[in-house]
């Protein structure tokens, strides 16, 4: 995987009883210090009107300069560079038609197809993840108190920590933003293991755009109702409308909420 160290952004205000992480992953040909460096205004996390439709390139430090989630460590990994994708890339990624393809009856969709996604890219970024959630539980913030969040395809890696990793079922959240669900049918399967041991507390937080052109709504539509159908009322879910590939106040602002209730400050 990278051989880049995280980005580590330390709370301005630690919990001495408590730590908390977010592990945040960026998408295709981005890398993590397009979410540390600004375009999503201080005073737009707190203005319920206000709706700015750029991507948040400096998102961590605009949350602390209006001291929104004050206590929280993030982790900001960087992809390897991908020869195939030619940018960095935590999986080679597969293309989605923009008009749904007509299919015959009983053939799966083709956008549901495991055979077309790079499974091998995929878990090795994920077990890279893992990795990272170690290292965080090494340093004593429990399982239950670390976030795995991530945009476009990082959406997608964390979708697959949450359910095929070795700590599925057990994290206390996954972020998923203008994503999809890459390993479908691999992750029903894991899901239905989870059930029959009983292991599935991780609270889930899903948004897409209604103008995405690069992930379709309907992709976004599908997965979620999936994870509604596996998780129930653990997973929180938001369609913003007229939102392309891309990030808005609103959805910042419903993430910030969603983070404190996911690790409240004891």
């Amino acid at each position: 995987m990278s051989n880049e160290l995280p980005i580590t952004i330390s709370p301005p205000s630690p919990s001495p009883t408590t730590p908390a992480t977010i592990i945040f992953l960026h998408g295709l040909g981005d890398d993590a210090n397009g979410w540390t460096g600004s375009s999503i205004s201080p005073s737009s996390l707190h203005n319920q009107t206000n709706a700015d439709a750029s991507i948040p390139t400096d998102l961590v430090s605009q949350l602390h300069s209006a001291s929104k989630l004050p206590r929280i460590k993030w982790s900001l990994p960087n992809a390897p560079q991908n020869r195939d994708a030619m940018a960095q890339a935590w999986y080679i990624p597969k293309p989605f038609s923009p008009i749904p393809m007509p299919k015959r009856t009983g053939e799966a969709e083709s956008e549901d197809d495991d055979s077309e996604d790079d499974e091998e890219g995929m878990m090795k970024s994920v077990d890279y993840i893992c990795s990272l959630i170690d290292k965080e539980m090494k340093q004593g913030v429990p399982l239950e108190r670390i976030i795995v969040g991530g945009f476009s395809q990082g959406c997608a890696i964390a979708l697959l920590v949450g359910l095929l990793s070795r700590f599925m079922g057990r994290l206390g959240g996954v972020v998923g933003l203008s994503g999809y669900l890459p390993l479908a049918k691999k992750a029903e399967e894991a899901r239905q293991k989870i059930e029959e041991q009983g292991k599935h507390s991780t609270k889930w937080f899903l948004t897409h755009g209604s103008r995405d052109q690069l992930v379709p709504r309907r992709v976004f539509t599908r997965y979620r109702d999936k994870l509604r159908n596996w998780e129930g009322e653990l997973v929180e879910a938001h369609l913003y409308e007229g939102m392309g590939h891309s990030s808005t106040g609103a959805e910042i602002r419903d993430l910030c909420h969603w983070v404190e209730t996911v690790l409240p400050d004891r």
